[in-house]
């Protein structure tokens, strides 16, 4: 199952899980319309959430793989933050997929193989201005991922995330896109990558797949960053060439 998973990442993560031979359910507030297999999922709701896990082993008969994608990002300045908007923020980022974990895990332990993994975030290693709570909630994700993996591990469970850099989804594209000079932002967010381009949501699709799979079976309480190196090259000032803005 995929939370959040109607498109952008989690759209990319379900098709690569399909093609690996999984059988996929779509959890989302939204029908992705492609022909997948999707069930309405609110993943702020406990109600929704149980209905949801219970509605997939109902159909499928079990559950060994566990997606936590669905998120929100919004900027918003700390002095201004309203507590409304901090905790919708945690509500789905955070609460979410502890609420889902919690609801699959029963049915993990059964499989005796089971594999939750969780959609963390550069951000939760290192921070944009105005992304107080979204930073905060996905460094949460990460923390929660090593404690599943603890608490889990016993009953043959494994929990891991993934920690995307900037990754082509439609969200990011609308916002290249309404830059006045929107080939050269393209052009400037692809040097900021040693891999020299911007992700692609497959580029975290096959991650995902390799983390819920048997030949990471020795893999858990990890955060596997997925970012071309963004984050390895600490960045210098444009005169000294480091290539980042040039």
């Amino acid at each position: 199952m995929v939370t959040g998973g109607a498109q952008g990442i989690g759209r990319a993560i379900a098709s690569r899980l399909s093609d690996a031979g999984a059988t996929v359910v779509i959890g989302d507030l939204r029908d992705p319309d492609d022909g997948a297999s999707w069930l309405e999922l609110d993943v702020t709701s406990q109600d929704s959430v149980q209905g949801f896990v219970a509605a997939v082993v109902a159909e499928n008969g079990s559950l060994d793989i566990v997606v936590n994608n669905a998120g929100i990002m919004f900027e918003q300045d700390f002095e201004t933050h309203p507590a409304e908007s901090w905790n919708q923020m945690m509500a789905v980022n955070l609460t979410g997929p502890f609420l889902v974990s919690r609801a699959a895990s029963p049915h993990l332990k059964a499989s005796q193989h089971g594999a939750i993994v969780n959609v963390g975030s550069i951000e939760g290693f290192s921070r944009n201005p105005d992304h107080v709570a979204y930073s905060a909630s996905k460094a949460g994700v990460h923390g929660l991922t090593g404690a599943l993996a603890v608490d889990l591990g016993p009953f043959g469970v494994r929990c891991n995330a993934v920690a995307p850099g900037w990754i082509d989804t439609e969200l990011n594209a609308s916002y290249v896109d309404s830059h006045p000079n929107r080939d050269e932002v393209v052009r400037q967010l692809a040097t900021l990558h040693p891999v020299g381009r911007i992700g692609a949501p497959s580029d975290v699709g096959d991650v995902v797949v390799w983390l819920a799979g048997d030949e990471s079976g020795f893999v858990t309480g990890q955060v596997i960053t997925v970012d071309g190196g963004r984050l390895s090259r600490p960045p210098l000032p444009p005169i000294m060439g480091d290539g980042s803005a040039d």
